[in-house]
């Protein structure tokens, strides 16, 4: 029996199996097993030859990846967005390749990649749709089109397809510190109260990973699907917007209710509704910065700045302008609102915001 057979003999299994408290530990050990067989289905064979058109080099301070089913506006985005000519069509699968564009905000060059579109039954290889939900983890962002005019059932269609391949949308890292060890068997300690998780599942969903020697902790109230995603350890943490098109085809109710539903833009690409605001919210949901420089005595260079990630210290700002200014770093001083008076000495550990304004000064 294939893998293909061995995961849809499971999903059968729980789908059938009624869910309650006394089957809540058997449901876990399926879901452990499946996710066992879908790491080994998307795992990267090596040695083997690439997937034409998907191999695209990353550029830019950022990469956001287009997702969704053929003509939802995908290829109209990137050419409005940006200066890239793709095949724009009402026939499906236009785009057969992956089609990186370069876009310029707020002195941030983003690199969006229109990815084709994808069909259910993608993660498991079905029209290339493997290649296609794989490229997205190289992402920063996913960026996922839906045709506001078809079904709703899109959405959850999607968001299965990257689940399979280990992409989690909108979710934290969940908190547990977890490592296998040479000797000593398994040790378990929970700092809080767990709705789902106990030591006798731990012990046997690792034993069925063959792990027998681990530390398990946990600092949070966690999920199963939580833990068996740390002990697979392949997964990826994306943010992820969720745009609607073509709403210039819909009623103001069906919008007003489309909007409403978390991390959701309604916009027309074709009518340029709500473009403006699109765009800012991928530059919000990205988490970047924009640092200013100056040097000793001279005015601030409003013209560039260094784009750094949200949580970015001064010694992240020290290494964008060279990696050899923190040989002789001596201290920081800090405009702006992570300072607490204007200007402030700081350390290579200060936190910066954005649009603070930074001079270096060396030993």
């Amino acid at each position: 029996m294939g893998i293909l057979e061995k995961i849809a003999d499971i999903e059968r299994e729980i789908s059938r199996t009624q869910k309650n408290k006394a089957t809540e530990y058997h449901l876990g050990l399926l879901k452990g097993k499946l996710a066992k067989y879908r790491a080994e289905l998307v795992e990267v064979k090596t040695g083997g030859p690439k997937g034409e058109g998907f191999d695209v080099k990353r550029s830019g301070d950022a990469r956001v990846a287009l997702i969704g089913f053929p003509s939802v506006g995908k290829s109209t985005l990137l050419s409005t967005v940006t200066d890239t000519e793709a095949a724009v069509s009402s026939i499906d699968f236009t785009t057969l390749q992956a089609t990186p564009g370069r876009w310029e905000y707020n002195g941030a060059t983003i690199q969006l990649l229109d990815l084709p579109g994808i069909i259910e039954g993608a993660s498991q290889g079905i029209g290339r749709g493997k290649q296609v939900v794989s490229t997205a983890r190289t992402a920063d962002l996913i960026l996922m089109m839906l045709d506001a005019t078809k079904s709703h059932l899109q959405r959850p269609l999607l968001e299965k397809e990257l689940e399979a391949v280990g992409i989690r949308l909108n979710k934290k890292v969940p908190n547990i510190y977890f490592k296998v060890k040479t000797g000593g068997g398994i040790s378990y300690n929970a700092t809080c109260k767990q709705s789902e998780l106990n030591e006798k599942f731990v012990y046997n969903l690792l034993h069925q990973y063959r792990i027998f020697n681990a530390e398990v902790l946990v600092r949070e109230d966690i999920t199963i699907d939580d833990f068996i995603d740390v002990v697979v350890g392949n997964r990826i943490y994306l943010p992820c917007l969720y745009v609607y098109n073509k709403i210039d085809a819909i009623t103001i109710e069906e919008i007003d209710k489309i909007a409403r539903e978390d991390h959701t833009i309604v916009v027309s690409i074709e009518q340029d509704l709500n473009m403006d605001y699109l765009k800012e919210s991928i530059w919000s949901y990205l988490s970047l910065l924009r640092v200013y420089t100056k040097r000793h005595g001279e005015y601030p260079d409003f013209s560039e700045g260094l784009i750094l990630r949200t949580g970015a210290t001064v010694e992240d700002a020290c290494r964008e302008i060279h990696k050899t200014l923190l040989d002789s770093f001596k201290y920081a001083l800090v405009w702006g609102r992570s300072a607490k008076h204007n200007p402030q000495r700081a350390g290579l550990t200060h936190l910066l915001c954005n649009e603070d304004v930074i001079e270096i000064v060396r030993k």
